[in-house]
């Protein structure tokens, strides 16, 4: 058994609110390509026809509610795509046994009142949010009742999926990102930035039992461990500006730790010593199977593949690989064993 916690799909109504509002005519072209993100018949086909052993739980392709909209039109889609995914599992419950909710992050009000429905009447298992809100950091103070509700009350969990768009340039010098940069390397380093303000935020001691999946395996944290564990020891050293003097000695265990309360997915491409990383520096108990189906070169099925064929070439104990093909995620979501 195997269920892929970080997929995504992009529903009917969202897709037309996507092609008739973004900006972004690049992302519109990515969206609509490829079919199975937006035809369900056709995911349940190659799943049964290839994976029947593996489940998939649902995430709304980006771009977010926020990003397509103002806050006064941001939960109408929010509702909209949670509608939606919502339909599509009590349609296949084999196939797709919950959903993660998306909620308007650009109207916090809105965002609580949407986690609430989806949860209580929907049957959502965690809320999705971005590494950013609409380029906004999420360690700003009107966001933090977002994470308190959904760690608190619902006990549920976070799902982070990095958000950066073409318009953010590789250098100052120039109007946009060339050659996908802003995606390809822009994404795990916002995951990155993400999780570094959280954690100096104060948010694991606010919220300890905060569970927060980052998309791509934590993004440059685990790989850059070392240089971050021994550079941010001497906080405030480089800086002349702002004091941060008392920043370290204000937290109740050792920075690196913090980071490790992370989750990170398997979604690296496939790549096994990328994962070994990984796994070396969230644990066992923190690692989730995830394919990000279907943004791969052949359109949905490369990535299960290769994503289970990186945790095959580990070699790792069947107790091992038991936590990150299905147990994590059933622990996580709450679901039946």
């Amino acid at each position: 058994m195997k269920i892929d916690i970080y997929n995504h799909v992009m529903t009917p109504g969202y897709l037309d609110l996507l092609r008739e509002n973004s900006k972004d005519q690049g992302i519109v072209k990515r969206m609509t390509g490829i079919r199975v993100l937006w035809d369900i018949e056709a995911r349940v086909e190659m799943l049964n026809k290839q994976w029947p052993d593996l489940q998939q739980v649902l995430t709304l392709a980006v771009p977010p509610p926020e990003v397509l909209f103002g806050p006064d039109k941001s939960p109408d889609a929010a509702r909209l795509a949670n509608d939606e995914m919502y339909e599509i599992v009590r349609k296949y419950p084999d196939k797709f046994p919950c959903f993660v909710a998306s909620v308007p992050m650009n109207n916090p009000d809105a965002a609580i009142a949407e986690m609430d429905r989806a949860i209580t009447k929907l049957g959502a298992k965690g809320i999705q949010i971005c590494s950013n809100v609409a380029g906004r950091p999420l360690d700003e103070p009107e966001f933090f009742p977002v994470f308190e509700r959904v760690t608190k009350h619902h006990d549920l969990p976070i799902f982070m999926h990095p958000v950066r768009p073409i318009s953010f340039a590789d250098y100052k010098s120039e109007d946009q990102s060339k050659f996908e940069v802003w995606q390809v390397l822009g994404w795990p380093y916002e995951t990155s930035v993400a999780m570094a303000r959280m954690v100096f935020s104060g948010f694991f001691e606010k919220l300890p039992n905060m569970r927060l999946v980052t998309h791509h395996c934590g993004g440059m944290l685990p790989f850059f461990a070392g240089r971050a564990e021994t550079l941010w020891a001497q906080l405030g050293s480089r800086s002349a500006g702002d004091d941060y003097g008392d920043v370290l000695k204000r937290m109740s265990k050792p920075l690196i730790d913090y980071f490790k309360m992370f989750y990170g997915d398997t979604v690296l491409g496939g790549s096994a010593s990328a994962l070994r990383c990984g796994l070396d520096f969230f644990g066992p108990e923190h690692v989730v199977f995830a394919s990000d189906c279907p943004f791969d070169p052949e359109g949905g099925p490369m990535f299960i593949r290769e994503g289970i064929r990186s945790v095959e070439d580990l070699k790792l104990p069947q107790d091992v690989k038991d936590l990150i093909y299905f147990k994590n995620a059933q622990r996580l979501l709450k679901l039946k064993a």
